[in-house]
């Protein structure tokens, strides 16, 4: 299961849904720093694919979504669980970091 491509229409059916834990990607073509980023996204998305779920949104297509989870900057992570918002990241960051903070809010949930 690789990365799905959102948009605000679909953000309550595939991430506020009950389900997995969903680590959503706020992203912009015009974003130097995003491009970067975006590789460990996709890794994080086939590595993990048994435990989260991943979502892109583009920051200019999703204007309701940037504004309901102030996204001030990109790239941003948020990652969701039932519904609930757990996590929120903004900036670029190593897949390392990436994957730590992964593995923190992945390792949380089999203990809650």
């Amino acid at each position: 299961m690789g990365v799905s491509v959102i948009s605000d229409e679909q953000f309550a059916t595939e991430v506020l849904a009950d389900g997995p834990t969903v680590l959503v990607y706020f992203w912009a073509d015009w974003c130097g720093p995003c491009k970067l980023v975006s590789p460990s996204i996709d890794w994080i998305a086939q590595n993990y694919a048994d435990q989260l779920k991943v979502v892109k949104m583009s920051v200019d297509a999703s204007p309701q979504s940037v504004k309901a989870y102030s996204i001030e900057g990109v790239p941003a992570i948020r990652i969701f669980r039932a519904g609930q918002l757990i996590h929120h990241a903004e900036g670029a960051m190593t897949k390392s970091k990436l994957t730590e903070m992964v593995e923190q809010h992945l390792s949380s949930s089999t203990e809650a």
